[in-house]
C-alpha cells in the first residue's frame, strides 16, 4: 500500500486588475445615445410612454431581471463539495464535536483512499490503526493539511470530525504519481485522489 508521502509542488498565482471607466451621468447617456442613434430614446422617454399606457416599471429593475435572466446560474456539485480557491473540494459527512487543532499539533487520523475511479489504494481502517502526523508542517500532502487543518476559505476540522476530500494533482503527488515500479503506479501521475478522512483526536508519539 501507499502511504500518504510528503510532496512539494511549486506553485503561483496570477492576479490582475482591471481598471473600470467612470459611469456617464443619466444625462449624458440619454444626449450621446440620442446623437448616436436617431431612434434611440432617453430613460425619462421610455418611463414617459409607460405611465400614459398605464403601466408601472422601474427601468432599472427590469433591466436588472433581464440581464440575471441572461445568465446562468453557477454549477452546483451534486455530491455537496465546495471547492476552495486553492482547488481542493470538501465536504464534510460530520461535524466534529471536540476540541480544534493547532498548526503543528499532533494528530491521528482515519482514512481510506481511492482512485477516481474507485480503487482503493491505501487505508488506515484496514491496518486497525489510525496514522498519526503532525499537521500544517509539511509531513503529509498539501491536500492532507489544508483539508484537516482548513484555509483561508476552508473551515479546521473538529476532532470527531469526518470530511471527503477531492485533492487534485497539484495538492497530491502531482505529475511523479508515488509507489512506482519502473511505468506501473499505485497512484499514477496526475491522479485527482479522494479521502475519507476522520479526525480521530490527538496523537502520541
Amino acid at each position: 500500500m501507499a502511504t500518504i508521502a510528503t510532496v512539494h509542488l511549486a506553485s503561483s498565482f496570477v492576479a490582475t486588475r482591471i481598471g473600470l471607466p467612470r459611469r456617464l451621468s443619466s444625462r449624458a447617456y440619454a444626449s450621446s445615445s440620442s446623437r448616436n442613434n436617431p431612434r434611440a430614446m432617453s430613460k425619462t422617454t421610455i418611463t414617459a410612454k409607460l405611465s400614459r399606457r398605464g403601466v408601472v416599471v422601474p427601468l432599472l429593475a427590469l433591466v436588472a431581471a433581464t440581464t440575471a435572466a441572461a445568465t446562468p446560474a453557477a454549477a452546483q456539485d451534486q455530491q455537496g463539495y465546495t471547492t476552495s480557491a486553492s482547488g481542493l473540494e470538501y465536504c464534510d459527512t460530520m461535524v466534529g464535536t471536540g476540541e480544534s487543532i493547532a498548526k503543528g499539533a499532533l494528530i491521528k487520523v482515519h482514512y481510506t483512499g481511492t482512485l477516481e475511479d474507485g480503487t482503493v489504494f491505501d487505508s488506515s481502517y484496514k491496518r486497525g490503526k489510525p496514522l498519526s502526523f503532525n499537521v500544517g508542517v509539511g509531513q503529509v500532502i498539501r491536500g492532507w493539511d489544508e483539508g484537516i487543518l482548513g484555509g483561508s476559505d476552508v473551515p479546521p476540522m473538529l476532532t470527531g470530525g469526518k470530511r471527503k476530500l477531492r485533492i487534485p494533482p497539484k495538492l497530491g503527488y502531482g505529475e511523479r504519481g508515488a509507489g512506482c515500479r519502473g511505468k506501473s503506479c499505485v497512484i499514477p501521475p496526475n491522479s485527482v485522489l479522494l479521502f475519507d478522512v476522520e479526525l480521530v483526536g490527538k496523537g502520541y508519539k
